[in-house]
């Protein structure tokens, strides 16, 4: 594990070149800046995981507050694929077998340095027809964790792919209260319900880590988003994107909620783009 800490939190970010903690990843997330936990130095851990607290949950579910670069859409269209070879960024170079099953083939390299407050991780990917650089930077601010990408095209084609966020907070008592833009909504479903003042509570309580609900949040548009939400043992977390989502789903089972702001990328040759998250765990 890769540590970064002060006097009040300390930050555990998998190392993606050391084998225990390569094993613990898979194709689904970014390798840089993979915050696994966070620690309240007198509360405990912070952030949990659909499998929490298991200490070895399977890489595709994973745990604490990762982020991803999709390599095919949620309903399984190719965005960095040329046939079944595929590019995952962050990850490494892919193969698709007959049925459509993913596997990770060669992981990136990646070059990790240190600084006063913050981790840098910086790699250079080719594959499947595609070229990229791409820089991760986890920095912590007091009782803030700022999440910071940057990715060129660095190929001769376009570079079209989706980015997600995909934060594992904790349930208080089982149940989730975040407070949402005013005006956000959510299409009816049996999960989650979304009152007039933009506050988002479960419409009944999930029993096992089988049991989940997915549903996507309608945003106020033009908005970056910002939201506060309910934690067992702080008086809040926040978390704000600088930038407008262009979708945002919202997922819970028994032992945690996200919310998955998306931001859709399309980079001519040359092109860079960068942007930031940030979470406050407010004791």
């Amino acid at each position: 594990m890769l540590i970064l800490g002060n006097a009040e939190l300390r930050l555990e970010l998998l190392d993606p070149a050391d084998p225990p903690d390569q094993a613990r990843q898979g194709a689904r997330y970014c390798w840089g800046g993979y915050l696994w936990q966070v620690h309240d130095l007198r509360l405990g851990p912070l952030v949990a995981g659909p499998e929490f607290p298991h200490p070895t949950p399977t890489p595709f579910n994973g745990q604490g507050l990762p982020e991803s670069f999709r390599h095919r859409t949620r309903d399984g269209r190719p965005l960095t694929w040329r046939g079944r070879e595929g590019l995952g960024l962050g990850a490494g170079r892919l193969t698709a077998d007959e049925k459509g099953e993913v596997s990770l083939t060669e992981p990136c390299t990646w070059h990790v340095t240190r600084g006063p407050g913050h981790l840098s991780f910086q790699t250079r990917q080719a594959g499947a027809g595609f070229s990229c650089e791409l820089s991760r930077e986890i920095e912590l601010r007091d009782r803030s964790v700022i999440s910071r990408s940057r990715l060129t095209n660095a190929g001769d084609t376009a570079l079209t792919l989706e980015w997600f966020a995909h934060p594992f907070w904790c349930l208080t008592r089982g149940e989730a209260r975040v407070r949402l833009p005013l005006g956000t909504t959510v299409p009816d479903n049996p999960g989650f319900a979304i009152d007039r003042d933009g506050l988002l509570t479960f419409r009944r309580p999930f029993r096992t880590p089988e049991d989940s609900q997915f549903a996507l949040l309608d945003l106020p548009a033009g908005q970056a988003l910002r939201l506060e939400l309910d934690h067992p043992r702080l008086s809040r977390v926040t978390f704000a994107t600088s930038f407008i989502p262009n979708e945002c789903p919202v997922w819970a089972n028994a032992q945690t909620l996200s919310i998955e702001p998306y931001l859709h990328l399309s980079l001519a040759p040359g092109e860079t783009r960068a942007w930031q998250i940030e979470h406050g765990f407010e004791a």
